[in-house]
This record gives C-alpha cells, sequence and structure tokens, in this order.
C-alpha cells in the first residue's frame, strides 16, 4: 500500500519538495515533505494537506515546476467595438512588459504579445499572454497588470464596455401618433 507508493514517489520523482502542485480535486500547494506512506503538501490558505502516498500515486497531478517552472499568464480582455485594435495592441503590451520587468516574480526577457479572437455581444476579445518565473507568481501579476492596463486604457481613452444592447423599434404612422399622444416629445429620444 502507501509504503510501496512512497517507494515509488520517491523513485519516480513525480513531486519533489517545494515544488508547486495541483491536486486531482483542485487544492493546489507546495510539497513539503515525502514520507514513505504520506505526502505532505501546504495549501495556499496555510493548511496543511497530508495525502496517503497509495492516493498521490492513483491521482492525476498538475505539477506547476516540471519541465520548467516557467508558466504563461493568460489575461482575457475587451475593448469596445469602436477601439483602433492596433492602438489597444500597442497599449497593452506597453503595459504588460512594464508589469512583467517591475513585478518580482515576472519574467523580463518575454515579449509579451496578445491575440484576438471573439466578437463578443459588447466588446471585441482577446487574451494577453504573460509569462511568470514560476505559478504562484502568476496572483500578483495578473493583479498589478490589471490595475495598470485600467489605468492605462483611462488615460489613453480606451473603453473596457458594459454589457450593452441596441434595440430597434419600427414605429408605423398609426401607432406613431397614438404613441406620441400618450408620451409627448419623448418618443424623439428613440429616432
Amino acid at each position: 500500500g502507501n509504503a510501496f507508493a512512497g517507494l515509488h514517489i520517491k523513485a519516480d520523482r513525480p513531486v519533489e519538495v517545494g515544488q508547486f502542485v495541483r491536486l486531482e480535486g483542485g487544492d493546489e500547494g507546495y510539497v513539503e515533505r515525502i514520507g514513505w506512506r504520506s505526502t505532505r503538501i501546504k495549501m495556499l490558505p496555510n493548511k496543511t494537506a497530508v495525502v496517503p502516498n497509495s492516493k498521490l500515486v492513483q491521482s492525476t497531478i498538475v505539477n506547476y515546476d516540471l519541465p520548467d517552472p516557467e508558466v504563461a499568464i493568460l489575461v482575457e480582455v475587451g475593448v469596445h467595438y469602436d477601439s483602433d485594435l492596433q492602438k489597444v495592441e500597442r497599449v497593452t503590451c506597453e503595459v504588460a512588459k512594464e508589469t512583467m520587468q517591475t513585478v518580482v516574480g515576472g519574467v523580463c526577457g518575454f515579449e509579451p504579445f496578445i491575440r484576438y479572437h471573439t466578437f463578443n455581444q459588447s466588446s471585441i476579445d482577446f487574451t494577453v499572454i504573460l509569462r511568470a518565473q514560476r505559478f504562484v507568481d502568476g496572483y500578483l501579476i495578473k493583479h498589478e497588470f490589471i490595475k495598470k492596463l485600467h489605468e492605462r486604457y483611462k488615460g489613453e481613452g480606451i473603453v473596457i464596455p458594459f454589457p450593452i444592447r441596441t434595440l430597434e423599434l419600427k414605429i408605423d404612422a398609426e401607432n406613431e401618433t397614438n404613441l406620441r399622444a400618450r408620451t409627448g416629445d419623448a418618443i424623439d429620444r428613440f429616432n
């Protein structure tokens, strides 16, 4: 059981002490200790999960430190349909590059980029790709990037739209006369 599984973990080395992993159930944290019977994982909320080794070897584990601890950070953004997409790309990449150079854990040599992918109901959506030295660095990088991007967009006049709907009302002459009688000139605001 657990002792054989512990031997398997030590020989195969799917995880090592200090690596950041996500368990099959979604919990994630740093491998703190690998014993013969169980493995301890220090979770981000400062709790420790003790996982029996027999269960660990039968689970799918995402090891964020293998083969290389560097990871991509994907940030979804949407801009107004009236936006100049060349300007959006330039400004966004400038902010992304500055963020990676100034926030601890950013990969300074990586050239961030964006990819437009969706004409959404109220925005043109794209993904911004940045890089972090380690998976957990991505949380702060994403946090700072969103703050800086929001501020820069405001300064550049780039709009992140609220969901909106445009309604077109077709009103024939008879209904318009009836509507004007009930609403006065308010109908003119919709024409």
